[in-house]
């Protein structure tokens, strides 16, 4: 059966309203506080910020220069094995502020000092105080005791919110190598933010933390602390969703330091120039890789940069609310319950369903490009989840609705011909009746009342079912419609339920074999059956067929003058032929056997005559 073809009528239209109350109030629970569905917005907004990233080129205002495999391998000689003594960095710090970036930026942390080397960090030490413009990284661990907010350098960020004391410890990391003395925590020279790792409920980072609360103490992020010292508005909100990019231009660490060796360096001299420079590692083997939209292993200063970059421009991503898209699930559920309860076929929904689907993601893919994101993945998801449960209900009703009506057909059609019916979807005992063209037979047995008088009723119902039995065989084999038995007579039709042309041909041929059978049955009856004869009367013509009857009590049968006129031809064989045919249906049939005119005989209900012919097969057929 197609699936286009269920219909939703299959139950009442007010049931289908209170399946979507209660499916809607499913979803309101789930946006309320149960939050399943929030998923698909997850990981559907993936593919949509990929798809939206690839056309978004580099940025010209963040470059990454990246501590690499590449960098790893070619300063192992000069600088030894990661990580590398700290003056290395402050070298590239004071090579790089000749080009005058606007900000650069370590992703790298510097809380442990190298007790081996400790000239070394004194020397990074006094390029990070050189450099008003240089930014190090800071992380707030989620566990630990930390130090006391009052000890920490004003140049951390930390401000006070209400209820916040001097004497609060936070466990925050902070590049203490450019802290060598105690004296040196209240001085300006270090200038920090965090890079905290922003996790969704499902652990992909799909935002950036502007600030994070502790202790009624607040900490910036080092992106919101470089955009606020360089003059940027911040958003007001706390996160912000991160609007990536295709790419980012990559400079090698090491290509910049040995450059920077070279009393004539080979690379433009404006390269950073008004630029922000990150300087952090994409080295599989130092493991800064994250878990992002943009895949599961993204490097993590790119994400640093991404953060940067949204801030430096103010085109992050503006996330509409979860809740605002409610309206847009419970509208979809609305429309499906709709349709399923005005009977649309469970195919005109579904192409209501996908052009609404394909506005709406047109809709929010042109509000992406434009720098808003709208979860419409989960009321999409949930309006089709909606969808395939009353498709599917229907279609369980449909089909037990089917396999009654099968049931019911099979009293009057071979079985096997019913399957068929059903299957093309052909018949539906909820059709009115119809004006069909038919041929109508009509068959009785000659002399049965005096035979039940004398026989024993048992013997009687014994031959009856035998005689029955057999005759209705014959009716299916020929494609007939068997539409009752009356006392003694079998009445049956051909052109419906399944029109069919040669419908006089095969009544025809299903009365002739009928006569055959009686024929053959003569030997199996014994005495009983030895005398018994039948009648058989055929005619062609337009009748109402369909289920007729009461709500209680259904016939598919057929009626009109047609089928009178088969009967009152069957009670005229007795004297004539054992088989006669109507004019009308010995023309419909043809040359196919030879006929005998058995002449024009005055019908009761009739002014007209009727002619009538007998069949006869003809020699060597």
């Amino acid at each position: 059966m197609s699936w286009a073809r269920v219909k939703g009528l299959s139950l009442p239209g007010g049931k289908w309203l209170l399946l979507a109350l209660a499916f809607a109030a499913l979803v309101l629970a789930d946006y309320g506080w149960l939050g399943a569905a929030r998923i698909v917005d997850q990981r559907v907004g993936d593919i949509a910020l990929r798809i939206n990233a690839r056309g978004r080129a580099p940025s010209d205002r963040v470059v990454i220069v990246d501590i690499d495999q590449r960098s790893l391998e070619m300063m192992n000689d000069m600088a030894g094995s990661w990580p590398w003594p700290r003056s290395v960095h402050g070298e590239l710090i004071d090579h790089l502020a000749r080009q005058g970036p606007r900000a650069m930026a370590f992703d790298v942390l510097f809380n442990e000092a190298d007790v081996y080397r400790p000239e070394h960090d004194a020397a990074f030490a006094d390029a990070v105080a050189r450099n008003a413009n240089v930014w190090l990284a800071m992380v707030l661990n989620s566990d630990g005791v930390g130090a006391k907010v009052g000890d920490m350098p004003r140049s951390v960020g930390a401000k006070a919110l209400a209820g916040a004391s001097m004497d609060a410890r936070v466990p925050l990391l902070m590049p203490l190598v450019v802290l060598p003395q105690a004296g040196a925590m209240q001085t300006g020279a270090m200038r920090g933010g965090l890079i905290n790792f922003a996790e969704d409920s499902d652990k992909v980072g799909r935002h950036h933390d502007l600030y994070l609360d502790r202790a009624n103490w607040r900490f910036a992020s080092l992106p919101a602390r470089i955009e606020e010292s360089l003059g940027r508005k911040l958003p007001a909100q706390q996160r912000v969703l991160l609007n990536w990019r295709s790419g980012w231009k990559h400079v090698s660490y090491a290509d910049i330091y040995l450059d920077s060796l070279r009393g004539h360096p080979q690379r433009p001299q404006d390269e950073f120039r008004g630029k922000i420079v990150v300087i952090g590692t994409s080295a599989p083997g130092l493991q800064d890789l994250r878990l992002t939209p943009m895949g599961s292993t993204y490097p993590g200063v790119e994400t640093l940069a991404t953060a940067i970059d949204n801030l430096d421009r103010g085109d992050w991503l503006r996330e509409a609310p979860r809740g605002q898209l409610l309206p847009l699930a419970l509208a979809m559920i609305a429309l499906v319950a709709v349709a399923f309860a005005h009977g649309q076929s469970a195919g005109r929904v579904f192409y209501a369903m996908l052009a609404v689907t394909a506005g709406v993601l047109s809709a929010a893919a042109v509000a992406l490009a434009s720098g808003s994101f709208w979860p419409v993945y989960a009321p999409l998801a949930l309006g089709w989840l909606f969808y395939v449960l009353c498709g599917g209900i229907a279609y369980l009703q449909e089909r037990a609705q089917r396999l009654k009506t099968a049931g019911m057909f099979g009293r009057f059609l071979d079985p096997r011909v019913v399957a068929d019916l059903i299957q093309r979807g052909e018949i539906d005992h909820r059709a009115t009746a119809e004006s069909r063209e038919i041929s109508v037979l009509f068959t009785d047995i000659r002399g049965f009342t005096a035979l039940s008088e004398v026989a024993e009723p048992k013997a009687v119902v014994d031959l009856l079912n035998r005689y029955f039995g057999r005759q209705v065989e014959v009716v299916f084999q020929h494609g007939g419609t068997l539409d009752k038995f009356i006392g003694d007579a079998i009445m049956a039709f051909w052109g419906a339920p399944s029109a069919t042309p040669d419908h006089a041909r095969l009544a025809v041929a299903a009365a002739i074999e009928m006569s055959a059978t009686l024929d053959a049955l003569h030997n199996e009856l014994g005495e009983l059956g030895a005398t018994l004869d039948i009648g058989i009367g055929v005619h062609s013509g337009r009748a109402v067929v369909g289920f007729i009857g009461s709500n209680k009590r259904l016939d598919y049968t057929a009626i009109g003058d047609t089928v009178n006129l088969a009967s009152r031809i069957e009670g005229m064989t007795k004297g004539i032929g054992r088989i006669l045919v109507s004019e009308v249906t010995r023309d419909a049939v043809g040359d196919l056997y030879d006929w005998i005119d058995r002449g024009s005989h005055q019908v009761k209900g009739r002014d007209a005559p009727v002619r009538l012919f007998e069949p006869r097969v003809k020699a060597g057929m």
